[in-house]
């Protein structure tokens, strides 16, 4: 029994050294490995917390791929939710501060981030407005409203994948005064 329990552990610790290490995507990080657009893309970004979309579905019919519908104080609300740890990919930089990251397989269906001073930098979802306790989001050529707490949500990156640096060593032997 001591022996399976040691093992276990062993294939835990062995399995969670194989999973990625998130870190916050900063703008000090982007500027100091200066990385291209083209480099950006091959990027995987996450979600470091849920991100729920809103709007009124109205009373016409909706259809949705992604999303559901759910009544709330008697109208029907159409949602998309983005859970924690949603892998996404850049589609495209409007500026060098701002980053179009689509969580689906369809380019044109993307959410904004970009630094925030509050947030050390950080990039954060970013909003049309924020107000009090909700956001005004344009996704999938829609207006969309998010809680205040989206407001906190930031790329994380697998900073051992992004980086992969390489160096080239050269070993300084010194001069001698002649």
């Amino acid at each position: 029994m001591q022996k399976l329990i040691i093992i276990l552990g062993l294939i835990t610790i062995g399995m969670s050294s194989c999973s990625p290490t998130l870190t916050s995507f900063t703008e000090r990080l982007y500027d100091e490995q200066r990385w291209s657009e083209n480099e950006l893309k091959r990027i995987q970004f996450y979600l470091s917390d849920d991100v729920i979309l809103r709007r009124d579905a109205g009373t016409s019919k909706s259809k949705l791929e992604e999303g559901r519908i759910e009544i709330v104080d008697g109208r029907k609300v159409e949602q998309v939710i983005f859970e924690k740890g949603t892998p996404g990919v850049l589609v495209f930089s409007p500026s060098k501060d701002q980053f179009a990251i689509s969580f689906e397989d369809n380019s044109d269906k993307y959410l904004m981030f970009g630094p925030s001073e509050k947030w050390s930098g950080r990039f954060v979802l970013l909003a049309k407005e924020w107000k009090r306790n909700r956001g005004k989001i344009s996704y999938d050529g829609k207006i969309w409203n998010t809680s205040s707490e989206s407001a906190y949500t930031t790329l994380m990156v697998d900073l051992k994948k992004a980086s992969s640096t390489k160096y080239k060593n050269k070993k300084v032997k010194g001069r001698k005064v002649r």
